[in-house]
């Protein structure tokens, strides 16, 4: 349980209003599922994020860097300790020429609206994409061929210590669904995109054949936290979960989507431990079967 010490710390770079405590994770994920967290922070700009940053690990103190909870399962038990959110005081996004600069909260699908709306070519493949720009680039989200890696230029970060630095693409070490900022202690803070100028009905109609695509062919209807497996090498996760004779595999409320296997869905009041316990009946058969690891891709948190 965090003390009132640091809470009282965290008021002198927060605005009260902006700290919640025992805040339930479920409303802060696109699963829907967590249980609280010891205390929740909305950030409204880099000095708070730099600040209280700096303070919690002088202090010791737990946190994790919340975007928009779209590649997130969260315990059911919750999370001791601090959750700084990223989200609309954090959102600016600025065009100039081909380049487009946007803030760690700014969403994806809100950048690559902005790139439509300046002929700007490159981003199309994340107009569906649900997270927001800081969570993009350190897992290098991508889709349809397309990946953040390709269109980055530069990503500005702070140091858990509050020290700011900029990484362009190379030291990025961009790969599939990671980069050097998942093995590094630093929050994104600033995205820098170099996109081409394109023709804006060319730039529509690809985001809108993404978009039908997604509908056909993912289970929008229901909670979820996007692609729960990573590719392995040669394969599809999906279809191998498919193909083991999982299609609609349930336990409780966690579902294997019938529409695509690489999702699982909240149908209803699922748990963390439910989620958990389909993946692990996903990577049992597909091993037994094919005799192939499925790594996750998502975070879990507890």
């Amino acid at each position: 349980m965090i003390s009132n010490a640091v809470i009282e710390a965290i008021k002198n770079y927060v605005s009260e209003k902006n700290i919640h405590l025992n805040e339930p994770m479920a409303g802060h994920t696109t699963f829907r599922i967590g249980g609280p967290a010891d205390c929740l922070v909305q950030l409204e700009n880099e000095e708070q994020l730099k600040n209280v940053q700096k303070y919690l690990s002088l202090v010791e103190e737990p946190f994790f860097i919340l975007g928009n909870g779209s590649n997130l399962l969260v315990s059911d038990y919750g999370y001791a300790g601090v959750i700084l959110q990223i989200g609309e005081g954090m959102s600016r996004i600025g065009v100039d020429g081909c380049r487009i600069t946007a803030q760690a909260g700014a969403l994806l699908s809100q950048v690559a609206k902005a790139a439509l709306e300046h002929g700007l070519t490159g981003l199309e493949f994340a107009s569906g994409i649900p997270g927001t720009v800081g969570g993009g680039v350190v897992m290098n989200a991508g889709a349809y061929d397309g990946e953040l890696s390709q269109v980055v230029k530069q990503v500005s970060v702070v140091s858990r210590q509050g020290e700011s630095m900029v990484f362009d693409n190379e030291t990025m070490e961009f790969g599939y669904r990671t980069s050097a900022l998942k093995k590094n202690s630093f929050t994104v803070t600033e995205v820098t995109f170099e996109l081409k100028e394109g023709d804006r009905e060319q730039i529509r109609a690809r985001m809108d054949e993404f978009a039908e695509k997604r509908r056909k062919k993912q289970p929008l209807e229901y909670p979820s936290a996007g692609s729960i497996f990573k590719r392995p090498e040669g394969h599809f996760a999906g279809k191998l979960i498919m193909d083991a004779g999982l299609r609609g595999y349930q336990t409780g409320g966690a579902r294997i989507s019938d529409k695509h296997c690489g999702f699982i869905v909240n149908v209803g009041k699922a748990t963390a431990h439910d989620v958990l316990d389909v993946i692990a009946e996903a990577q049992e058969r597909v091993k037994e079967r094919f005799g192939i690891d499925l790594e996750t891709e998502i975070i879990y948190l507890e």
